[in-house]
This record gives structure tokens, sequence and C-alpha cells, in this order.
């Protein structure tokens, strides 16, 4: 019987988690068992979680600071339970401010027991000194972005592998149809408007947003906008909007927000993972980020990157606006949707960039899950076995 550990503390960690374990299932049949920190997806596929994850939904760095006893004893109690399992391989997903912790404890426990660290942590933006750190207790990382190998290699971190982001699974979910990219073409233009997807970034978004598609009305300016967000944060979002002279249709399933995405011609978005998935339906946009003071004063001096845009960093070119901090105002932002909405030249820069993703993003025939999953089996101790 092989025993695999997993640990993931959030949901974007959870869905990959339990991709990963629905290819392990399926390359090692009854004779795995999965234990560990997951939610719902990797519960599903077997695993029993040692706590709801939902103990640990912090957002910076004044949060962590807050919970910080109990989030050490979970740590603690999280690496008994895995040295306890004696697992074949322990593999760490994404949550560095937990899974690294609880990584280097295991190690320094029972150095025999392999690590893999999938969702690399972003050493190529802050703390690049992580890398070198990681080599002394990481087997190997799995990366979701096509140029951190190069960058593990060059900061002097562990193997690194290209595995691909869980995005490239669903082009066909992003992409438009014939009568939805007649919608995107039509008038007037469906625009976007993605504020966050935690109460925080909500907050600190909501009213420059809405004061944005104000100015765009007043200028006579046509669209529709369309507001996807989840059902937790419902009462915020509708909270937000209440006031605003432009009410946006406020969408709340993955499928609507899909839908949204395949017809939308613009989007205003807050920086994150929502980039690279616009960018991949083919949908301009431009960008907006605060953060609390406390927050704003570290990442001033420690972020080393050209720009905080996943989509403008595989890409390799600042194509998307980027407007933070005290740049995040109406007079930046309506100008370049203006610009997005009319087909001008900010929206041909993109859409011609965005039209090379798929190239960059390339995975060859297998797909992200299955080309982890290869990694994780081959990095158990004793070798891969038992796969297929």
């Amino acid at each position: 019987m092989r025993r695999i550990c997993l640990v993931a503390t959030e949901e974007s960690g959870d869905r990959l988690g339990a991709s990963l374990m629905k290819v392990l299932r399926q390359r090692l049949g009854d004779g795995v068992e999965f234990s560990g920190v997951g939610g719902r997806g990797m519960t599903r596929e077997g695993l029993t979680s040692l706590f709801p994850i939902e103990e640990l939904s912090l957002v910076g760095f004044t949060g962590v600071l807050k919970q910080l006893p109990k989030i050490l004893r979970l740590i603690r109690g999280t690496v008994d339970a895995i040295v306890a399992a004696q697992p074949d391989v322990l593999v760490i997903i994404d949550s560095p401010d937990f899974t690294q912790r609880v990584a280097k404890r295991v190690h320094a426990r029972d150095g025999a027991i392999p690590i893999v660290n999938y969702v690399a942590p972003t050493v190529w933006a802050w703390r690049p000194g992580r890398a070198r750190t990681m080599r002394g207790y990481v087997d190997h990382v799995l990366g979701l972005l096509p140029f951190e190998p190069e960058a593990f290699r060059r900061l002097g971190g562990p193997p690194c592998t290209y595995v691909g982001h869980p995005l490239i699974e669903q082009l066909a979910s992003l992409r438009p149809a014939a009568a939805e990219q007649a919608r995107r073409d039509a008038e007037p233009p469906v625009l976007l408007v993605l504020p966050g997807s935690r109460r925080s970034e909500v907050a600190r978004h909501m009213a420059v947003f809405g004061e944005t598609l104000a100015r765009l009305r007043a200028q006579g300016v046509a669209f529709e906008a369309v507001l996807p967000t989840t059902p937790h944060l419902e009462a915020t979002v509708r909270a937000g909007v209440a006031d605003w002279p432009v009410a946006p249709a406020i969408v709340m399933s993955e499928a609507d927000k899909r839908a949204a995405f395949r017809t939308a011609r613009a989007a205003l978005a807050k920086s994150g993972t929502v980039t690279l998935e616009l960018a991949l339906s083919g949908v301009p946009m431009v960008t907006a980020y605060r953060v609390g003071a406390v927050e704003a004063f570290i990442l001033r001096r420690l972020v080393n990157v050209q720009s905080v845009i996943l989509a403008n960093l595989v890409i390799g070119d600042n194509v998307i606006p980027e407007f933070l901090q005290e740049a995040c105002t109406v007079d930046n932002l309506a100008p370049v949707l203006v610009d997005l909405l009319s087909n001008g030249p900010i929206r041909a820069r993109q859409v011609d960039a965005f039209n090379r993703l798929d190239t960059i993003m390339a995975t060859g025939a297998a797909s992200p899950s299955v080309r982890a999953a290869d990694i994780v089996l081959a990095t158990m101790r004793g070798g891969r076995q038992g796969t297929s």
C-alpha cells in the first residue's frame, strides 16, 4: 500500500490536489492511501482532512500576525500527523506561509520522506533567497508558469519542472463559440467588473470601480456591466454597488461567470490569477490593485518584478496597464477602458499578445495533472511503482 500525504489550505490548492489525487488513484488503483489537509474537492477523492481549511482563510500580513498562535498549533499538528503516517511522499500545494513551514519541520524530523512542492513559491518576484533554502528540504518543485524552472535554476533552488497551469485544461469553457463571439463584437459591449475574490479586496476596489463606470457613462460610452462574484461575497458586493450610478448585472455561479468571460469585450479587474484567465479568454483589460498600508510598505521594499500582472509575466511584456495603490484612480482607469471598448491601440496590442499564450503555455499531449502525477510518482521512496 502506497501512502501519500498532501497539504493544501486554500480552495485553489484544493482543486489542484483533487485533480492530482484522481490521476494518482488511476495509476495506483486501490493500492494508495491519502491523508493530510484539504478541502471539499480532495475530500471527495478520498482524503480526510486534519482540520477544515477554512480555519486558515487569512488575507495579508496582518491577518497572519493576528492568528499566529493558532497557525503554529495547526502546523505542529499537521507535522506530527505526517511523520506518524510515514508516507512514501509528501506533496505541499501552494499556501507557502503554511506549507513551507510544514515541509521544513517534516524534513527536520524525518529526512527520508520525499517532498514535492506543487505551485512554485514566487521566488522570482520577492524573497529570492527562499529558492536556495528550499533546496535543503524540497526534492522537486512543480511550476504552473513556464518561466519558473529557469528562475529556480538561476536562484540555486531545487529542481523545478513546468507542468502547466490548470487554466489550460479549461480553454473550452473560456473561449467563445460563434454566437458568443458575435455578442462580444456587438453593441453595447459587455464590460466585466472584477473587484476581487475576498472581502478585503472588494472593500478596497468597489468605490473606485463604481466611479470609473460612472465616468464612462458621463462621457457617453455605452456598455453593459457584468460583475461575477461568489455566493459568500454576494452581500458585500450588493452593498458595494448600491450607490453606483451604473448598476452591474451580478452573476454568482461559475458557469455564469465563464459565460460572461466568453461574451465580454473588455474588463476592469483586480490584479491576480484572473488576469491570466481573462487573457486566455481573449478579453483585454485594465488592472488595479490596492492593499493596506502595512502590506504596501513591505511589498514596495521586497517585490522585484517588472509587473505584478500574472498575464504580463507569462507573456514577457507589459501589455496590460496596471495601476497600483495611489495610481488606482478614475483618471487613470477610465481612458484605458475607453480604448479597450472602442478597439483602440491598447486593445490591439493585448489581443495580439494573448494570441501567443497557447504556444507559450503549451505542455504537449499530457495535461498538467498528469504531468504533476508523473513527477510525484517518480519522487516516491523507492521510485515509481504501480504506474501505467
